[in-house]
């Protein structure tokens, strides 16, 4: 019997594992998820699958799309993108008729703070100053007036000033440059703040219990490509196992997504968020993010009831999910 030569053996291997690598990549399926500018404590999960290779486990090629929270809003029905974690912009959009609905969450809080410069030191120091937020009717405007107006009585225009920045960045480098005296910061960039000399005075999430980041897709992905639903939802469900169980993996994520070169600042963020993730969406939590959008300030008819907000939400994929890993939905 001839014996091949090894070189033979060697090349022909080398070719069977060229062409299963591209059968691997061919399969995968491709997708889009939308990531805000800035980064976001909200969305770390999402962070997390994607640099943890949870997506890319689960069979998905996906690939972050990075914009403000309206323009991801648009893109998912406009089907340009396929899933988008921004509840505030989305309930909005739903309540308008839009063909979106949420399918997995990612923070069970809220996680903004009002940071201000190191002189603040309670409050009511605030009378009279200049307070840097997000646009009217975000999460990162509504939020922190909502709790000065409830717990402490003060007001936007009559007790303090306000200037709208999109960006966090813009507005840590606001309060450094000393041109505000309080800015909304999510847990990331509150702590970035700090290491400058700044101070957190209110976490929003002492007061208000909310969804932060829950993930919305277009209805026809749902009825077309269920099972890619499905794929994404596993990873983000096993993204948040990862977070509780692994603190190094998470705050190397965390130091890349918000370029944070201290592993102190890193650290303190991921205390501060580790374990405030789930991928339910309760109940009460979506009644209250919908009832949260229906102001007059946000365009809501005065006196207009709301609708069932159930029916914004598609708990389908999710329950399957989790019971195809053995738990049990709603727990």
């Amino acid at each position: 019997m001839r014996m091949i030569p090894k070189a033979v053996v060697a090349a022909a291997v080398f070719i069977l594992l060229i062409s299963a690598a591209s059968m691997s990549a061919a399969q995968s399926i491709k997708i889009r998820i939308g990531r805000t500018t800035g980064g976001s404590g909200f969305h770390i999960p999402s962070y997390v699958a994607m640099d943890k290779g949870f997506f890319k486990n689960e069979g998905l090629d996906a690939d972050f799309i990075t914009a403000t929270a309206g323009v991801l809003v648009r893109a998912t029905i406009a089907r340009e993108i396929e899933f988008a974690p921004i509840p505030g912009g989305g309930s909005e959009a739903m309540l308008q008729g839009a063909p979106i609905v949420f399918i997995v969450g990612e923070s069970l809080i809220s996680q903004w703070t009002l940071t201000t410069t190191p002189d603040i030191k309670r409050v009511e120091d605030l009378k009279g100053k200049t307070l840097g937020l997000g646009r009217p009717g975000s999460a990162d405007y509504s939020e922190v007036v909502i709790v000065l107006g409830k717990h402490f009585k003060m007001e936007p225009s009559k007790d303090y000033k306000v200037i709208s920045f999109t960006g966090e960045p813009d507005r840590v480098a606001a309060l450094i440059q000393g041109s505000i005296q309080g800015g909304v910061l999510s847990f990331p960039h509150a702590a970035r703040a700090e290491k400058e000399g700044m101070k957190i005075l209110v976490r929003t999430g002492d007061y208000l219990p909310r969804l932060g980041g829950t993930v919305l897709t277009h209805k026809d992905f749902i009825k077309e490509k269920r099972d890619v639903a499905k794929r994404f939802i596993r990873a983000m469900v096993k993204a948040e196992d990862y977070i509780k169980a692994n603190k190094q993996g998470t705050v190397d994520v965390i130091a890349k997504y918000f370029d944070i070169k201290d592993a102190k600042v890193s650290e303190s963020i991921y205390k501060q968020v580790f374990d405030k993730y789930s991928p339910e969406m309760p109940v009460n939590l979506i009644r209250d993010l919908f009832e949260s959008r229906t102001t007059p300030e946000l365009g809501w008819p005065k006196g207009k009831p709301l609708p069932d907000p159930e029916q914004f939400v598609d708990r389908g994929p999710l329950n399957e999910v989790l019971k195809e890993m053995g738990r049990t939905p709603g727990k």
